[in-house]
């Protein structure tokens, strides 16, 4: 496990983390925005390639126009929130808008754009960074005081996994999620690979991605069928997929360089990016667990809702292997 600073960021140094499990998996997090740079991963022949997304240096994930939140976590609120409001117990909370009338991924100055403060952990089968952060209450609009963390950590059986958890002062709504652009390729697009979801239904939404009126719809006789293994080839995806069950997530296969990774979590859901508007389109694949969206405004989807005494806990583990 190694530590070095990287850049600056409000008057702090900017620090990278590497993480190694001795087996050729290793990974790198910044503090800022509590960011996943690099997951290096060996192919069949044994060549290590990283297979997420990094930008060329610290400093540009520090500039809007070049970082579509690459690698983040994603907070307090991941996608969107209509109208940028909500309301808890009859008190309407208006929040930053950053997406038209919309709010999405925690407004303008979300989790992505904060530095968190980091301390490493090494047991006998594993090695972790947990990065923390404070969010006051009003920050981006949201109520209470929100204490957050995000741990990645690394196991003996090449295994990464992503935890979250948060405490708050005052009732409020709470979804986190990581926003890496995944590449088993380590280059070139993410055509070619193959994916499968465990997903019976998905959240069919408007031309602003906020959801529409009605249940999430089956997936039965359309294109947002994959629950059988689909090549991504000229395949464009934005949307959100309802697990079937908590078994498996989804599974994302190169067959050109033999890796595999399969996905599992605790959250209800996952939005699906293949990135075909990134300033580099299609060169990673977003699988991005966690909350449904607009849930704080709509009764019949999961509650999103964080009381005074309760903790906010949730963890998404990517397996690799080849395939």
């Amino acid at each position: 496990m190694t530590k070095r600073a990287v850049a600056e960021a409000h008057a702090r140094p900017v620090e990278c983390y590497r993480l190694d499990n001795g087996r050729g998996l290793a990974v790198e997090v910044l503090t800022y925005g509590a960011t996943l740079v690099a997951v290096e991963v060996p192919d069949r022949d044994g060549a290590v390639d990283n297979v997420v997304l990094r930008l060329p240096n610290a400093a540009d994930y520090q500039d809007r126009a070049k970082n579509p939140y690459v690698g983040s976590t994603v907070g307090r609120y991941c996608r969107c929130v209509a109208g940028g409001a909500f309301t808890i117990d009859g008190v309407e909370h208006h929040l930053t808008r950053n997406a038209g009338l919309h709010q999405i991924h925690g407004g303008p100055e979300g989790f992505d754009r904060a530095l968190w403060t980091a301390e490493t952990e090494t047991t006998a089968d594993s090695v972790a960074v947990r990065l923390s952060l404070t969010s006051q209450d009003g920050d981006q609009g949201y109520p209470g005081t929100l204490t957050a963390e995000t741990t990645y950590r690394l196991t003996a059986d090449d295994c990464l996994v992503m935890a979250y958890r948060a405490t708050t002062t005052a009732p409020t709504v709470v979804g986190f999620t990581n926003h890496a652009f995944w590449n088993l390729g380590g280059a070139g697009t993410i055509d070619g690979h193959t994916l499968a979801l465990n997903a019976a239904h998905w959240v069919d939404a408007d031309e602003d991605f906020i959801p529409l009126p009605g249940p999430p719809r089956p997936v039965d006789g359309t294109d947002m069928d994959y629950r059988a293994a689909t090549p991504l080839d000229g395949r464009a995806i934005d949307a959100f997929f309802v697990f079937a069950d908590d078994e498996w997530a989804a599974d994302l296969r190169d067959p050109r360089t033999g890796r595999r990774m399969v996905v599992t979590t605790d959250s209800p859901g996952l939005g699906v990016y293949t990135g075909d508007f990134h300033p580099r389109p299609r060169t990673g694949l977003c699988l991005e667990t966690g909350a449904f969206p607009d849930a704080p405004n709509r009764p019949d989807f999961p509650s999103t809702r964080l009381n005074p005494g309760e903790v906010y806990a949730t963890r998404t583990v990517h397996r690799f292997d080849i395939a």
